[in-house]
């Protein structure tokens, strides 16, 4: 049994979601924004003479931060975030991976990929795979160079992200992680046309598969736009990944690593 003496946090790397603040962003949509409630003579504002704070909050959890996604955000079926996670703590490798250019690699890319693009490839997920003793659950991806620009960048098709090769992928899901984090916007090249292949690959869907079927992997998870601060090492740690229990096929979240003494 774990008591909290046991437990060690090392660290969140969820990026905090400042309403009307410096935010992250996926595609140019609307910023996260927070109102106070106003009905009547009743005002969800203290500063403007209420007697509590209560505020209404617009998000859109794929764009807007850190947030974690299930099978649902593919399939006809709705599908909610609060079905699939099911690991309450799990181990997961932390690394740090220098992209390289798509005119680089001669792995897979999407066909409408730029020369200039920024891909993880197998090759590097392979050399720290090969450092790992023992089993694990979670991947996390931190990509070079890492800086606090991460907490509030725009990602949109003038600013295109780094972004998985499908031979990437396959090896994530053919040495079992369950559960894959990356301080991306999208494990896809933002802008793919809509095909969502590595979306599709990691939760074992065929290419345009928009339905579970029994090669589904309904139980694995991706968080993406973390932020993990360069003072955390390499290595392998628990990940406790906290959601709110939203119905919907992406919440946003909050992983905490830490370690466990023995």
């Amino acid at each position: 049994m774990f008591t909290p003496e046991k437990i060690n946090v090392i660290g969140d790397i969820s990026i905090p979601l400042r309403f009307g603040g410096p935010q992250p962003n996926a595609y140019g949509v609307n910023s996260a924004v927070s109102e106070p409630m106003l009905a009547g003579t009743l005002v969800g504002d203290v500063r403007r003479g209420g007697s509590v704070n209560f505020e209404r909050y617009v998000l859109i959890p794929h764009c807007n931060g850190t947030h974690t996604e299930c099978i649902g955000h593919l399939t006809q079926e709705r599908i909610p975030i609060t079905e699939c996670l099911q690991d309450i703590l799990f181990s997961a490798l932390l690394v740090s991976i220098e992209t390289v250019p798509a005119s680089a690699t001669g792995e897979t890319l999407p066909l409408n990929h730029s020369r200039y693009d920024s891909i993880i490839t197998r090759d590097a997920l392979a050399k720290a795979f090969n450092q790992l003793d023992g089993e694990i659950k979670g991947l996390i991806i931190r990509t070079l160079p890492n800086n606090e620009n991460k907490l509030s960048c725009q990602y949109d098709s003038e600013n295109i992200p780094a972004y998985f090769s499908r031979e990437a992928m396959e090896l994530i899901v053919t040495s079992g992680i369950q559960h894959l984090l990356t301080d991306l916007p999208s494990i896809d090249r933002l802008y793919d046309d809509g095909h969502l292949e590595n979306h599709r690959l990691f939760w074992g869907m065929k290419p345009g598969q928009n339905r579970i079927d029994s090669a589904s992997r309904r139980f694995a998870t991706v968080t993406e736009m973390i932020y993990v601060p360069n003072e955390i090492p390499d290595s392998v740690y628990f990940v406790n990944l906290q959601i709110p229990p939203f119905v919907a096929d992406a919440a946003p979240s909050r992983p905490i690593l830490c370690t466990i003494d023995n």
